[in-house]
């Protein structure tokens, strides 16, 4: 029995969508991208001009309601999340929403009861959690290749941008109202959401969130120490103002050790009492093209996504709480 063409509309034809998960919609099995929509109706034409998408909208409600679109993929900034999200729902159409899920934890869980209760699946994109590299690495894992995991460590430096320096022009992603919070918020969630794809979820949290540099409203430097489920404890530190970039992961074993940045392809290092291996494995051009997949097979009636609604509120969950003293949040 053949399986169904998924044919999917995108809400937000912006930057993430032009390499990353546009022209896997496109590529992926079983998948098509034929409408997109932007509020700047020039945009959204040329977008899908130089896709070789066949339609495009300037409302996102007309975009939707096109008989032609199945599956709905929220790609705008995430305070525009939940409402598209269930705009997608309501029509019965399941959706696939840009990371983080939404501004908060509260929002997720109304998104969450919204596909439940409409029985309408939704996705997030979290991606890492179908990409070959992570999946070696829950592989190394799950083997003992470093024994029975101890500790989870976290060091993200970045250099301050200079697009940041212009408070009447600050990009979306330092912007609270727009983003949830900073580039905590924008970058670290995918590593957060990995380590609870990697060790489980997160139970207990407490950290920290400062403003050194002055430069935006949101956060520019967070510390924080988390337990998982199953008696792993952890330490993350991320700085948006270092002199250099640095993006680094450790999980200590009993018996070893692996290290990886969340970002890139660098080498997977493993090292234990035999000495030290390296795992080079490359990402591929359309970094959500492998979640994409799982989406439209499960879609089809075979196999599940990794990213779930539930599992990306718990990233949401956790940042929400390492960032309440800092936005004076409950």
């Amino acid at each position: 029995m053949s399986e169904k063409t998924i044919r999917w509309g995108i809400i937000g034809c912006g930057k993430v969508t032009e390499v990353k998960s546009g022209p896997a919609l496109q590529k992926a099995p079983g998948s098509a991208l034929v409408a997109v929509m932007r509020r700047d109706a020039a945009a959204a034409e040329d977008y899908a001009r130089r896709h070789g998408v066949p339609k495009w909208y300037a409302d996102a409600q007309a975009l939707v309601d096109d008989p032609d679109v199945d599956a709905v993929y929220v790609a705008t900034p995430p305070s525009t999340h939940k409402p598209y999200a269930l705009m997608a729902i309501a029509a019965g159409k399941p959706v696939y929403v840009e990371k983080p899920m939404a501004l908060s934890f509260a929002e997720c869980e109304e998104m969450i009861r919204a596909s439940r209760g409409s029985g309408v699946p939704m996705f997030v994109a979290y991606y890492r959690r179908a990409l070959p590299r992570f999946l070696k690495i829950r592989e190394l894992l799950e083997q003992g290749a470093i024994g029975a995991p101890r500790l989870a460590s976290v060091v993200f430096h970045d250099p301050f941008e200079p697009r940041y320096r212009n408070p009447d022009d600050l990009p979306w992603h330092v912007r609270p109202e727009v983003s949830g919070g900073g580039l905590f918020v924008d970058v670290g969630c995918h590593t957060l959401d990995m380590l609870d794809y990697l060790l489980g979820p997160i139970v207990s949290v407490s950290g920290h969130a400062g403003n050194q540099l002055r430069a935006y409203p949101a956060e520019d430097t967070v510390s924080m120490s988390f337990a998982f489920g199953n008696g792993v404890q952890g330490t993350g530190a991320w700085n948006f103002g270092s002199f250099r970039e640095r993006d680094g992961v450790e999980i200590v074993g009993d018996r070893g050790r692996i290290a990886f940045a969340t970002f890139g392809d660098g080498p997977i290092v493993v090292e234990d009492a035999e000495g030290v291996r390296e795992y080079r494995i490359a990402n591929p051009l359309h970094i959500q093209q492998p979640l994409i997949e799982t989406i439209v097979a499960e879609l089809n009636g075979r196999g599940a996504c990794p990213s779930t609604p539930e599992s990306a509120a718990r990233t949401s969950r956790v940042m929400d709480q390492v960032l309440a003293g800092y936005y004076g949040r409950r």
